[in-house]
């Protein structure tokens, strides 16, 4: 079985890659720039992975590395919640549904099945009290430019399978920690916070989808091998809120401060410039913007992975609390190395 996996040098791409080698598959692993040799960015020499370079709007580009591919598993998108600028709100969504649409033109014809990694931001957050949504529930809420992203490239891409006849599965995963990365993403970047101590005078009243890279990449696995298509969520059977998680870290190293109590909705304009204080005072990365803690404050994310569990036989196997060890042991480790070559 012959796979191209772009977006290789990502959290679940890198894991990816390595678990259909070691399954037997002979592996394309695509990122931007074959010259990027940087330990954040390089991808590890695997047996039976042939790292190949990619621009995903490269349309001539994508489609000669389709060729003689079995499963094309698309990862390839823009992780970034805080644009700067409008441009750069726009370029994010851009760059996400440009991507997609490539890869679904690329793949018609020669792959036999596309799965591509989406995001829970693409169904809606809950009001406390409302039901689970589940993979028939669309994002509407477009205030952070990453949600739109997600459900735009998504939608596009399901448009442009039906079109061209492409088999099409796309995974929804949650938050996605565990260790195995080489770089922040925005989940991981979470966590760094909370080791540092963002949540030190209490934590928002919001949850946190958290899920385990390893169960992520099963899940990618499973999506190619059974006979499936559709829409899965890759989620929890709970949805622990900020706090939770603070006392979880606390638990596992009593150094890191557990939030005191949930603060007040009213106070959340004040969270984005405490998470900027912190960052400032602890070199953590910045986790909370005015978008974000708008788009959440007074919803929360609550979805069903009923299908995932029944159609792909798939359920989350670690734990919040080994998922959490080791993202902090994975998080300690770059900070130590980023240390010595500062």
């Amino acid at each position: 079985m012959k796979a191209l996996v772009t977006g290789a040098n990502g959290h679940i791409g890198r894991n990816l890659v390595r678990a259909l080698a070691e399954r037997g598959y002979q592996v394309r692993a695509a990122i931007r720039s074959l010259g990027e040799t940087g330990r954040d960015t390089a991808l590890p020499p695997i047996p039976g992975v042939e790292p190949v370079e990619l621009d995903i709007h490269d349309a001539d580009r994508f489609r000669a590395l389709c060729d003689q591919i079995d499963i094309l598993f698309h990862l390839a998108a823009s992780h970034t919640y805080y644009p700067g600028t409008r441009a750069t709100e726009e370029d994010i969504v851009a760059d996400s549904v440009k991507g997609a649409e490539t890869a679904i033109r690329a793949a018609a014809r020669q792959v036999r099945k596309v799965v591509l990694t989406s995001s829970l931001v693409a169904v809606p957050l809950r009001v406390p009290g409302e039901p689970p949504a589940t993979e028939a529930d669309w994002q509407t809420d477009f205030s952070v430019p990453y949600f739109r992203a997600r459900t735009e490239s998504e939608r596009q891409a399901w448009d442009l399978a039906d079109k061209y006849a492409v088999e099409l599965v796309t995974l929804l995963p949650g938050a996605v920690c565990g260790p195995g990365f080489s770089r922040g993403t925005p989940s991981t970047d979470v966590i760094e916070g909370i080791l540092c101590g963002t949540l030190r005078f209490g934590a928002p009243r919001m949850t946190f989808p958290i899920v385990d890279m390893r169960d992520v990449v099963r899940g990618h696995i499973l999506a190619a091998e059974k006979p499936v298509n559709g829409r899965f969520i890759l989620c929890g059977d709970s949805f622990p809120t900020l706090r939770e998680i603070s006392q979880r870290m606390h638990g596992i190293d009593p150094a890191v401060p557990a939030a005191p109590y949930t603060l007040p909705d009213f106070m959340g304009p004040l969270l984005p410039y405490l998470d900027w204080l912190n960052s400032k005072l602890h070199d953590s990365p910045i986790s909370l913007t005015p978008d974000v803690v708008e788009a959440m404050l007074g919803r929360q994310f609550n979805a069903s992975n009923a299908r995932a569990r029944a159609e792909l036989g798939w359920a989350p196997e670690f734990t919040i609390t080994q998922t959490l060890s080791d993202t902090m042991d994975t998080i300690r480790q770059l900070r130590r190395s980023a240390r010595r070559k500062a």
